[in-house]
């Protein structure tokens, strides 16, 4: 969620998930995914700006719970590196 003005002066917040697109003309304009408009006092470098900022403090955040849980590498079943290698010549040259 980013924090943005309307033009009135009014907070708001959103969810930045759902901006299909930000455009200026001059105000900045918001179109979310359902359609819906919104116009805001931020530019679009800044709406951007905030969006890279917010999806950096989720994906850290995602990262530090992986690194708390405690984990074993599970190894492949038995015959698993067979369904990796080409079973036709055909294949092979496919790949190369």
């Amino acid at each position: 969620m980013i924090r943005l003005t309307r033009l009135n002066g009014n907070p708001l917040v959103v969810n930045s998930d759902l901006i299909k697109y930000a455009e200026s003309s001059p105000d900045t304009m918001l179109t979310l995914v359902n359609g819906e408009k919104i116009v805001v006092l931020e530019s679009c470098d800044e709406v951007v700006s905030r969006t890279i900022v917010y999806r950096g403090r989720v994906f850290a955040e995602a990262a530090g719970h992986l690194q708390a849980l405690p984990w074993t590498p599970v190894p492949p079943p038995p015959g698993a590196s067979e369904l990796l290698r080409p079973s036709t010549p055909e294949a092979t040259s496919i790949r190369d």
